[in-house]
Parts: structure tokens; C-alpha cells; sequence
């Protein structure tokens, strides 16, 4: 039935009826109804749409099309829309940010807009933009109450028939359920019914049917519409559609939309030259309000990237220091750990204050020892020129002065194994000899004493030099000036550098950690000590000494001769002061020397 002349003046002229009446539709039907539009490609769809919406524009009414491929533009040649989207040709780019001013734009300042998200890389980014600006109409419409129309294109891609629906195409459910009675209507546009969800094909209240071949797509038809329908609909005409609408008393009827007025963006290109038309456009106020967001979104972006920046240099700036305190801390247990080690095994930590008189005692008890044999060395080597008397007296002298080497050397011995020297006897055996002998007898007496005493301090200090002398570490720790001494090795086994390799062969050996440190301690106060000395020392099986002894050697920390080991301090100065490079290498050098 065609639609009554006295409603004609509330309605647009779309077309015209298969018995050649006008064919009218509703404004506000149009407006705040659902809607469908289906058709194959070059079927006539678009060209409906655009109909429709040119004459809503012409009648005053504005619009929010979803324009998926770039192809409404058209409509600026003789109406006033704001294209927004990511291409040049928009007249401005825009992003989520800006989807409460569109929706502001076009329900409160009534400004028709073509948001085309064809441009956009980021499908991601297309569909937030969407959904946000779906979002605010929504919120403002049940504020508002005013008819408006949504036009959504390709709506397949967002309420899909097989697939997942996903929150923008919940939304546009929802619109679809909820919106006309806040004024807001939706009308969908898909090439392919079969792939468009059910629920809101039937929720629609006025549906155009355009030309479709695909099998699944006339089933649709057949569904909805009717079988017959099914069958005619693959033979429309170009514009030919069925139509189905709640305000006709007619339930389908077969209808030729007329063509649509301006320039037709989405022809298929043709041989014949392109000619863009003069579009309009909206006024430069509406441009500067949509650039201030645009701007103020790249001042954020660049804040955020000079932030982003800062923190990147803090975090790589707290890892800095996080390593350096590894180091302190590593360098801190070291020394803890070697204090406790120095305790000999006593079960309380060694004030390191003590540990220090301990080295100093011995340092100097070595001094006095090796004065005592150049004194007694020579002595031995001077000629007796004197009476009895006087001789009696020289080896008087020697057998004192061999004895309290003796004992000097048996102190330093108890004081490298942290026990108290014994009471002060020294020359005791020597001194009865003279007091007992007479004449000749005497004498012999004192230089066989001598001779003995000599003999057996000359000997310790030769095999206390062939301990400390290994392999190259003697060489260069001669070619240095001096033997290693434990006070050097115990300095050096407490800078950063020694201690991350130290930690590092203890991680790799078979000792746990407080045996590897005891054994550690151990070898450094006790040049020359052999890996069962070590094992007794540290309370620990000989294997895993055996693995930390050579994780340490080949680290470059370590010497061996004869099953005797022995820190090199000369290789370990040479790691601190490559480690530092700022520092003179003469000042480590002295820093570090024996």
C-alpha cells in the first residue's frame, strides 16, 4: 500500500513503488529506529543509504556515518559534514581521545560527521575510536531524547554471525535494543546477511533487500523474508530491492530507490578521468575546538615520552647502583667471613681490630727473627783473635743471641697458628753448658751448640722462603720487591674486583660457603699450605677443596708448586688497578706492595 499524501510532509522521498507510487519513508521511523540494509556489491545498497541520508541532511537532521571504506565523502559536495578519521583528505586526523567531542559535535551543535576508520593501520585503534564515540551518543541521548541516526557499514565486522562479538559490537546490540526509546537509532549496512547476527537482523524494523546470489545469503532471505522472495531477490535490477517496514500496511513490497544526488565516492573506478568535486566544509571554529584536542594529545605523547625517558635512565641508573651494592655487600661478607675464618675455629668472630695486632705481632717477630741470624751469621763468620776468656764470652754471646732467634722464630710460629708463645727461656741450654764446662771443653761445647742452633733457624728460614716462593707468583712478587706477605693478600682479597672472582670460583666448587671462605682465609695467612691443610682447616673433604683451589687458579688468583698453593698478590694487584682505571697505576702499586 503506497503512503498517504498528508503524511508526506513528515517524511523523504527515497524512491518509488513497484506500481510506480512515491515511495516515502518516516523521519522519525528513520531516526530512532533499527535498521538493515543488505545487497552484493554493485547491487544499489550504498547508493539507498546515501539516499536516505541525504534527505535527512536536506530536511536538517544530522547524522554519524561509520564509513568502513572511504567512500561517503561524497555527500560534502552539497552538505556541510565534518570527515573525520587518520587520512590527509579528512579534514581532521583523529583518535579515541577525540570521540566525546564528536559526539558532542554532532548531537548538541548538530553537525553531521563522517568518521571513516578505513584509514587506520591499527584495527585495534579503529575499533576503540568507535566504540568510545558509540559510548558517549549513547550517555548523551538518554540526557537528550533526540532523534538521531547511527549508519554503521560493514556491521558485519562488528556483530559477526559466526564469530565472537566483541565490546563495540555488544554496544551496538545494545543501541540496537535500548536506543530508540532514548531517540538514538541504528541502521546496519552488510553485502553479506549470512554473516551478520541474527538477533539484530530480526530486531530491525525496516529492512532493504537488494540483489544477493550467495546460496547462504538467499537462505537468509528465505528465512526472513520468504521462499518466493528467496527466488526473485537474485533477479533485481540494479536499485531493485524488497523492503520490510513496521509502518507499512504491506509486508514486503517490491520498490526502485532513485539515485542519490551527490558525487558517488564508492563507484567502481573506470577508464573515463576522476574528478574530485568541491566538497564543504565545516566552519574553522568547529576545526581549532577538534586541533586543541589534537595538540593536547601530542603535548601528552611527548610528556609521556620525556617521561618514559627519565624513567628508563632511573631504571638503568638503580640498576647501576643495585650492581654496586651487590659488589659492597659481597665485599662486606668477604671481610666478615674472613674475620670469622681468622677466629681459628674458636666459634666467635675476630674483632678485626685484633685480627690486625695479630699480623702486626708476627710481622715483627719475623723482623726481629731475620735481624737476630745477621747478627748470628756474623758472628759465626769472625775470626777468634782473643784469649779463652774472651772466647768464652763471644760464644756466650752467639748461643744467646741463636737462642732468642730460636725463640722469636717459635713465636712467630705460634702466632701464625694463633697460640700464645711459650714462657721466655730462651739460652737457658746454652748458658749451662758454659757453667758447667771448663777450659777447652767448654768451648767445643758452645760451638757444637752454636753450630746446631744455627743450623736448624738458617733451615727454617730457608723452607719458610721455598713455601712462600711458587711457581712465577715468587717471580714476579721478587721482581715487585718483596715476598707476598698475608697482610697484602688479606687487603687485596677485599677489593671488588678479587672478591666477584673469588665468589665466583666458590660458586662453581664444591664447597658451600662458609668452608670456602675458611679455606680461603686459611691459604692467604698460610702461604704454601697444601689442599689437605686446607681441608683440615676448613672442615671440608679434600675433593672439594680440590675443585675451589682450581676454579681459583683459573681465575688467575692462585699458584702451585709441589702440592702447595699460595695467593699471587702481584696478579691480584694487577685486577684492581685494571679495574680502576682512573687511578695512577704507581699509586695502586704502592697501595698494594708488601
Amino acid at each position: 500500500m503506497a503512503d498517504t499524501a498528508e503524511d508526506a510532509d513528515q517524511r523523504i522521498h527515497v524512491g518509488e513503488t513497484a506500481d510506480g507510487d512515491r515511495l516515502a519513508f518516516p523521519i522519525v521511523e528513520m531516526l530512532t529506529g533499527r535498521g538493515f540494509v543488505t545487497g552484493k556489491s554493485g547491487s544499489g545498497k550504498s547508493n539507498t543509504t546515501s539516499v536516505v541520508v541525504e534527505e535527512l541532511l536536506e530536511a536538517g537532521y544530522p547524522v554519524l556515518i561509520v564509513d568502513t571504506d572511504g567512500e561517503y565523502y561524497g555527500l560534502k559536495e552539497e552538505y556541510e559534514l565534518l570527515h573525520a578519521g587518520a587520512d590527509e583528505e579528512c579534514d581532521i586526523q583523529v583518535s579515541v581521545e577525540h570521540a566525546q567531542k564528536l559526539a558532542h559535535l554532532a548531537l548538541e551543535e548538530n553537525v553531521p560527521i563522517i568518521l571513516d576508520v578505513s584509514g587506520y593501520l591499527d584495527d585495534e585503534e579503529a575499533d576503540d575510536l568507535l566504540r568510545e564515540t558509540v559510548r558517549h551518543l549513547f550517555a548523551k541521548e538518554k540526557k537528550l531524547k533526540k532523534p538521531f541516526l547511527l549508519v554503521v557499514e560493514e556491521c558485519h565486522e562488528y556483530i559477526p554471525e559466526g564469530g565472537g562479538v566483541g565490546e563495540t559490537g555488544n554496544l551496538l546490540i545494545k543501541v540496537g535494543k535500548r536506543g530508540r526509546k532514548h531517540g538514538l537509532g541504528v541502521v546496519g549496512i552488510s553485502q553479506r546477511p549470512a554473516d551478520v547476527k541474527k538477533d539484530f537482523i530480526t530486531q530491525a524494523n525496516w529492512l532493504v533487500w537488494h540483489r544477493l546470489t550467495w546460496e547462504n545469503d538467499t537462505k537468509v532471505v528465505g528465512r526472513i523474508v520468504g521462499g518466493d522472495y528467496a527466488d526473485d531477490v537474485v533477479d533485481l535490477d540494479d536499485g531493485e530491492a524488497f523492503i520490510q517496514t513496521d509502518w507499512s500496511d504491506e509486508q514486503v513490497r517490491r520498490v526502485q530507490f532513485k539515485r542519490k544526488r551527490t558525487f558517488d565516492a564508492g563507484a567502481t573506478p573506470g577508464l573515463d578521468d576522476f574528478e574530485r568535486p568541491d566538497l564543504k566544509s565545516v566552519s574553522g571554529s568547529l576545526m581549532e575546538e577538534l586541533g586543541d584536542i589534537t595538540d593536547q594529545r601530542e603535548q601528552e605523547r611527548d610528556r609521556i615520552a620525556e617521561l618514559e625517558s627519565k624513567l628508563e635512565n632511573r631504571e638503568e641508573r638503580i640498576a647501576e647502583l643495585e650492581s654496586e651494592l651487590e659488589t659492597a655487600r659481597d665485599v662486606s661478607a668477604a671481610a666478615r667471613k674472613m674475620a670469622n675464618a681468622l677466629a681459628h675455629g674458636d666459634g666467635a668472630a675476630a674483632p678485626p681490630d685484633g685480627y690486625q695486632a695479630t699480623l702486626q705481632t708476627k710481622n715483627e717477630q719475623i723482623d726481629r727473627l731475620e735481624a737476630r741470624v745477621e747478627e748470628l751469621e756474623a758472628a759465626v763468620g769472625g775470626e777468634s783473635s782473643g784469649d779463652a776468656a774472651a772466647g768464652g764470652d763471644t760464644a756466650a754471646t752467639e748461643a744467646d743471641a741463636a737462642a732468642d732467634a730460636d725463640e722469636a722464630t717459635t713465636e712467630a710460629d705460634a702466632a701464625a697458628a694463633g697460640e700464645e708463645p711459650a714462657a721466655d727461656d730462651r739460652g737457658a741450654d746454652a748458658e749451662g753448658a758454659f757453667e758447667f764446662g771448663d777450659g777447652d771443653d767448654a768451648l767445643a761445647d758452645a760451638d757444637a751448640s752454636r753450630d746446631a742452633l744455627v743450623d736448624a733457624v738458617q733451615d727454617r728460614l730457608r723452607r719458610r722462603g721455598e713455601r712462600l716462593r711458587l711457581e712465577d707468583g715468587a717471580e714476579e712478587a721478587a721482581d715487585s720487591g718483596g715476598e707476598p706477605d698475608a697482610q697484602a693478600v688479606v687487603d687485596l682479597l677485599q677489593a671488588p674486583p678479587v672478591v666477584e672472582r673469588v665468589n665466583a670460583a666458590r660458586r662453581e666448587s664444591k664447597c658451600n660457603d662458609d668452608a670456602a671462605w675458611r679455606a680461603v682465609s686459611e691459604l692467604a695467612t698460610t702461604p704454601g699450605a697444601t689442599a689437605h691443610d686446607l681441608a683440615d682447616a676448613a672442615n671440608v673433604d679434600v675433593e672439594a677443596v680440590h675443585t675451589l683451589l682450581s676454579e681459583l687458579r683459573g681465575r688467575d688468583l692462585v699458584v702451585r708448586a709441589d702440592r702447595a698453593y699460595a695467593f699471587n698478590p702481584v696478579r691480584m694487584r694487577t685486577l684492581v688497578e685494571r679495574d680502576d682505571p682512573s687511578k695512577p697505576r704507581t699509586e695502586l702499586r704502592d697501595q698494594w706492595q708488601p
